[in-house]
């Protein structure tokens, strides 16, 4: 759990608790007030953060339900593009990534996209799969 981001957001009101505790007689109840509310927001992060990746747990497990009919390539790489939504792949950084020969990267990124999971687009002459918006729905749908 880090506080030092939320100090970072409410450098002056830090700084304001010290003006305070000084002239009311050194009382650190505003200092003390202060740290505490500091604390609840970065406990509020971390639970957001928790409840983020729970999330990306479940989405993965509807990737990896047995009777999704994917190979372990095409988990994987849906598993990146739920971790990188802006991801671009082809066929040669997938053939790269994998040690795959090319008709093999193009089978598989051409399937996910038959399936709705990638869009496909081109650029010049080569094309670039990005991950949809709503993956993590459609990953869901296939369970």
């Amino acid at each position: 759990m880090s506080i030092s981001s939320v100090l970072t957001k409410a450098y002056a009101a830090y700084a304001r608790t010290y003006l305070y505790t000084e002239t009311d007689d050194n009382d650190l109840t505003y200092f003390l007030l202060f740290h505490l509310d500091v604390i609840d927001q970065a406990l509020d992060s971390v639970q957001a953060y928790v409840g983020r990746k729970v999330r990306e747990i479940r989405e993965t497990k509807a990737v990896l339900h047995p009777d999704a009919g994917l190979n372990p390539r095409q988990i994987a790489l849906l598993r990146h593009a739920l971790q990188h939504p802006d991801a671009a792949y082809t066929f040669a950084s997938h053939q790269m990534s994998h040690g795959v020969v090319y008709q093999t990267a193009r089978t598989d990124l051409l399937a996910l996209a038959d399936r709705g999971l990638l869009t496909s687009t081109r650029a010049g002459r080569k094309y670039v799969f990005h991950a949809l918006p709503d993956l993590g729905d459609r990953l869901h749908e296939l369970e």
